[in-house]
């Protein structure tokens, strides 16, 4: 294998000199869109551009598709699906990745693309070390930013795939290829570790045109998820859900104090709060706020106390596939309606006293949308939803601006889609499947999708960190202090306190880590990490809102939307045959 790569290489390198032996008279110029590796690593001005690079792309879920349609929060359009299906399925193999390799962009969930950008820290640290520069200060910083980045992309591989190759330096042309995966403790151990070397390096704060550069409060952040996920059932199990596996060191711990772990979690997460750098936006609202409206500026500002590490857009920088506006709006709204929250999701939102929807009772049944906690009103758009104007060509049908998911009976006995159903008059393509659509980072002030969203992407804000104390206070058994934060998070949710007993804490905890974090990339790690997936991935279901003829008041019925199933193997991902040809070391993953 080693060989055929060297002779790759060698071909390669022999069509690029006979090229450039034809261009003689310009081998002493300097290309004008490249730049020399001199040029690059002394100016610590490219340097940054350089980094900048790598901060681009990180992987966030605006990008196309977000993964939350992986998960019991929602479904993706099986009108325009090209693969996700199969992966609520459990039905990706090492051969056959489906959408992950149909959308480019899918980038948070491929081994190749956390590499790429892995072997770009790498050749950054390697080509600084044992250089000086003017600036030092400056390029401490880059350096520490570069430690934040490697950590951020090995924490993402890592809860994807389980151990892989810690690699710490970029290969060149002459180095040994090979390389097999180390174990998952070895894993969690050196990113903690470029963790706490950024920590050291970066200042606390950025500001202006910095803000959303990793700060020393963002690595100590990453840290605290890390820590939480790495203690947590999956990684700390008896291995049993593999069936004999030989190589358990890979896809967990095989030894250690798991108390231990939840400590250092718990610690980790204490020492951010202890910063004092970050709070929650409107933690306590005031009498006369409107507490959903608090709680949407959470998502649809451009900074908050609450924000630890984010991602900026513009409109000059936003692709098409980051629009969240022109990807989630409802057809009426000339969106692509690409995302339907199904009703595990819908339903698990509260009413406003802090108790449990219930589609038996009655009274919920009869309104199901009334009087429900804050967060829902922010979060999801359902049949009767305020919004703003309809566009141009659509106003006349709508003059209000309420969100029609339903269908409507004729006096002939035909029936007519809602402008945002299904079978709806604005668009023949798209529209929802459950009679949801995603409200959440939607800003009403902006006229999406004509005008381009510039919604931040958040990757981690303050509530992930409360939340993240409490868990770990929770399986300390430290249950009063747990109550505390999970009751700080309800607070500003405009719900009552928690009242749940000390042997049901960890069910409402993870409850509020499901709502709390809606659509920010948690739910498809904790339902792994928890062992829950068997039991929430299971067949998906919406509702079929009918307006029959004459009646103001709809009738609801629940109904079947999307198959799905649970395999064990897809707590991890495989690893894709291409890279186990590529690398004869590399182990594949269990039940693959």
């Amino acid at each position: 294998m080693k060989r055929y790569i060297r002779i790759i290489y060698s071909l390669i390198s022999l069509i690029i000199l006979i090229q450039l032996s034809s261009c003689e008279d310009y081998l002493d110029r300097q290309p004008l869109d490249q730049y020399g590796e001199e040029a690059i690593w002394s100016d610590p001005a490219m340097m940054e551009h350089f980094v900048n690079n790598i901060y681009w792309y990180i992987g966030h879920s605006f990008d196309r598709p977000m993964i939350g349609v992986f998960t019991d929060e929602s479904m993706f359009d099986p009108g325009s699906d090209q693969g996700h299906g199969n992966v609520v399925k459990s039905l990706i193999t090492p051969s056959d990745y489906g959408v992950f390799d149909t959308w480019n962009r899918t980038q948070k969930m491929r081994w190749e693309h956390h590499y790429k950008y892995i072997r770009a820290c790498n050749l950054f640290l390697d080509q600084i070390e044992g250089r000086t520069y003017e600036n030092e200060e400056y390029v401490k910083r880059l350096t520490g930013e570069v430690y934040f980045l490697r950590a951020y992309h090995y924490h993402n591989l890592v809860f994807l795939y389980g151990g892989a190759p810690i690699i710490e330096h970029a290969y060149g042309l002459s180095d040994d290829f090979l390389a097999a995966r180390n174990t998952f403790e070895e894993c969690i151990n050196f990113i903690v570790g470029d963790c706490d070397k950024a920590a050291e390096l970066l200042p606390l704060t950025e500001e202006g045109s910095n803000f959303g550069r990793a700060t020393k409060g963002a690595a100590m952040a990453l840290k605290a998820r890390v820590l939480l996920y790495a203690a947590s059932d999956l990684y700390n199990s008896d291995a049993s859900w593999t069936n004999g596996y030989e190589h358990p060191a890979l896809v967990g711990y095989v030894g250690g104090d798991r108390n231990n772990k939840w400590v250092a979690a718990k610690n980790a997460a204490k020492s951010v709060i202890d910063l004092g750098m970050y709070s929650l936006y409107k933690a306590e609202p005031s009498p006369g706020d409107s507490v959903a409206q608090n709680y949407d500026e959470v998502f649809t500002s451009k900074q908050t106390v609450e924000d630890i590490f984010i991602r900026n857009f513009t409109e000059s920088n936003q692709h098409w596939t980051m629009n969240i506006g022109q990807q989630n709006l409802p057809a009426g709204y000339k969106g692509w309606a690409n995302v339907s929250p199904i009703n595990s999701m819908v339903d698990d939102f509260e009413m406003a006293d802090g108790t449990k929807f219930d589609w038996n009772n009655p009274v919920h049944k009869a309104n199901p949308y009334g009087n429900r906690e804050p967060r829902f009103y922010v979060d999801i758009f359902y049949d009767g939803a305020k919004w703003r104007q309809r566009p141009d060509d659509v106003i006349a049908a709508d003059p209000i601006g309420i969100i029609q998911t339903g269908n409507y009976e004729q006096a002939d006995g035909t029936w007519v889609g809602g402008l945002d159903a299904l079978s709806n008059p604005v668009t023949t393509w798209n529209g929802t499947y459950t009679s949801y659509y995603l409200r959440k980072f939607q800003n009403i002030s902006v006229d999406a999708p004509k005008v381009v969203t510039t919604t931040p992407w958040r990757f981690i804000r303050y509530a992930e960190i409360l939340l993240s104390y409490a868990e770990a206070c929770v399986e300390l058994e430290e249950y009063g202090e747990a109550r505390k934060y999970i009751n700080i998070i309800r607070k500003r949710a405009g719900l009552p306190e928690v009242d749940a007993s000390d042997n049901e804490l960890r069910d409402k905890l993870r409850h509020e880590r499901k709502i709390e974090l809606m659509f920010e990339d948690q739910r498809f790690f904790d339902i792994r990490r928890w062992m829950i997936a068997p039991e929430v991935i299971v067949d998906a279901y919406g509702l079929d809102i009918k307006y029959f003829y004459g009646d103001d008041k709809p009738s609801y019925e629940i109904i079947h939307v999307q198959e799905r199933d649970w395999k064990d193997r897809f707590y991890f991902f495989p690893i894709k045959l291409d890279e186990m040809n590529r690398n004869e070391l590399l182990i594949q993953n269990p039940l693959y």
